[in-house]
C-alpha cells in the first residue's frame, strides 16, 4: 500500500466509541471502522519541538488561557494551543515566577547518581543541609495553605487528627493533576506540624497516626471520586522530597509512573508504616536510624556538596 492510499484511510475512519485514554490523558485509543470492517486508531500528541523559533511561535498562539490557582512563586492554568473559540483546553501550564537557581538546575538535563544515605551522613550532612533550605523561607507556599491564606477553596479534606494539634493534617488536588483526568488522579496531603521535615523524622511513635492518616486520606478520596475505589490508589512518599515540609503522595494507581514514582525516589507510605512497627527499639527508635538508596541528579547540590565531595574523600 502506498503512502497516498494509507493516508486516505484516516479520513475514512468512523468513530464508534472511546476505548481507552492513558498516559494522563496524552494518548487514546478509538473504536470505530473503515468500509464497515472494525478498525483502532491510536492518537498520541506528538513530542514538542526544541527549535527556538518554533516555541516562540508555539507560546505566542496560546490562547483561552485559565487560571486554576496560584500560591507564592507558583501558578498554574489551562490553556489551548490554537485560537479557535470555545475549542477544549488542551494543554497544562506550570509557571513558576519569579524562579530561583535550585529551579533552573532542577528542570534542567543531568546526569542521574545513585547514593546511600546512610544515619551518620545523615546525622553530620544531610539534616544540617535541609535546616538551611528551610531557614531560606521556601515553605512559604506550605505555610499559606495551612494557615488558611490560599488554596483554601481546593481543600478536600481537613482533618484534627486524633485529638491532638500535632496530628492535624489536609489534603487538596496536586498543582500538576488537570483535575479532571480520573486516571492521573494526584492530590496531596500536607501535616500541619513543622517538626515533621521528611520520613527521616518519623518513629515507631508516629504509626497510629500515620495510620489514621492513610485511612482518612483514602476515605476522602473515595467519598470525592466516586468512579475510585481504595485499592485503585497508591500513597507514598518521596525521599529526597522537593521541599522539606512531610507530605503524602495520593494517586491513581494507573497514573503513569514516571521518575517521581520509581525506585529510588518513591517510598510506599504502607511500608513505612510495616518498617517502622518491626524496627527494633524503643518508641524513639525510627528512620533517622536506618541507610536509605535513592538518586540524585548530578545537578542536585546533595550531589554536588555532600555525595560527590564524599566519594572522593573530600568530607567524612
Amino acid at each position: 500500500m502506498g503512502s497516498a492510499t494509507a493516508e486516505a484511510l484516516i479520513p475514512q475512519f468512523k468513530l464508534e466509541k472511546l476505548l481507552n485514554q492513558d498516559q494522563a490523558g496524552r494518548r487514546i485509543t478509538l473504536l470505530g471502522s473503515i468500509d464497515s470492517s472494525k478498525a483502532l486508531l491510536t492518537v498520541e500528541r506528538a513530542a514538542f519541538p526544541n527549535d527556538p523559533e518554533i516555541l516562540k511561535s508555539f507560546h505566542e498562539a496560546l490562547a483561552n488561557i485559565k487560571n486554576l490557582g496560584d500560591n507564592d512563586i507558583y501558578r498554574w492554568y489551562l490553556a489551548c494551543s490554537g485560537a479557535s473559540d470555545g475549542a477544549p483546553s488542551d494543554l497544562k501550564l506550570n509557571l513558576i515566577y519569579p524562579c530561583t537557581e535550585a529551579h533552573i538546575r532542577k528542570y534542567s538535563p543531568q546526569g542521574v547518581r545513585m547514593v546511600t544515605e546512610t544515619a551518620d551522613i545523615y546525622k553530620n550532612h544531610i539534616h544540617p543541609y535541609m535546616r538551611k533550605k528551610r531557614d531560606e523561607g521556601r515553605l512559604n507556599w506550605v505555610f499559606n495553605i495551612i494557615e488558611g491564606r490560599t488554596e483554601q477553596e481546593d481543600v478536600i479534606l481537613r482533618d484534627n487528627g486524633q485529638g491532638s494539634a500535632d496530628d492535624a493534617f489536609l489534603m487538596l488536588p496536586d498543582l500538576n493533576w488537570d483535575r479532571k483526568t480520573i486516571t492521573s488522579l494526584h492530590l496531596l496531603g500536607l501535616v500541619e506540624r513543622r517538626d515533621i521535615w521528611s520520613l527521616r523524622d518519623l518513629k515507631k511513635s508516629h504509626t497510629p497516626w500515620l495510620k489514621h492518616m492513610r485511612e482518612k486520606m483514602l476515605d476522602a478520596t473515595v467519598g470525592l471520586y466516586k468512579e475510585v475505589e481504595k485499592d485503585q490508589l497508591k500513597l507514598y512518599v518521596h525521599y529526597q522530597p522537593t521541599y522539606y515540609h512531610f507530605h503524602v503522595h495520593i494517586v491513581h494507581a494507573q497514573l503513569e509512573a514516571g521518575s517521581t514514582q520509581s525506585v529510588g525516589k518513591a517510598f510506599g507510605l504502607e511500608n513505612i508504616i510495616s518498617q517502622l512497627e518491626t524496627m527494633s527499639g524503643g518508641p524513639e527508635a525510627g528512620m533517622a536510624d536506618v541507610s536509605l538508596t535513592y538518586y540524585l541528579g548530578e545537578a542536585n547540590e546533595l550531589w554536588t556538596d555532600i555525595f560527590e565531595p564524599l566519594k572522593r574523600g573530600e568530607k567524612s
